[in-house]
């Protein structure tokens, strides 16, 4: 099972994505902060990482960016998710190494068709 690590600082957000992982087949670790995920970083690499951009303290696009300097975390697939939808939050986030972007509000499959493709998975039939 593919472990997908989700950053973001405001707890429904984080039980909303993990319920549609979850149901995505993926197993989740969740971090409250940009701090936590570094901590839970030096433990386990993930598959894939789910930032959000506006969070306290370090911001995703920050955490991402540092994560591109980590060797372990140099090619793991960045997904950033924000409400953010102007062309400056993007370009931002790709400088700073992300592998895709999707905007809030999200909705199930567009979520996991999203993690599915950034990990290479084809869709399993149903």
């Amino acid at each position: 099972m593919k472990r997908i690590m989700v950053v973001d600082d405001e707890p429904g957000a984080r039980k909303i994505i993990n319920i549609m992982l979850d149901r995505g087949g993926f197993s989740v670790i969740e971090a409250a902060s940009a701090a936590e995920a570094l901590t839970l970083l030096e433990q386990e690499t993930p598959d894939l990482i789910i930032l959000d951009i506006m969070m306290g303290g370090m911001d995703g696009i920050a955490l991402c960016s540092a994560l591109r300097n980590r060797e372990a975390t140099s090619q793991t697939p960045i997904l950033m998710l924000s409400a953010r939808t102007d062309g400056e939050a993007v370009i931002k986030s790709v400088d700073a190494g992300a592998t895709d972007y999707i905007s809030k509000p999200i909705f199930h499959h567009d979520l996991v068709g999203r993690v599915r493709k950034l990990l290479n998975i084809e869709r399993q039939a149903q």
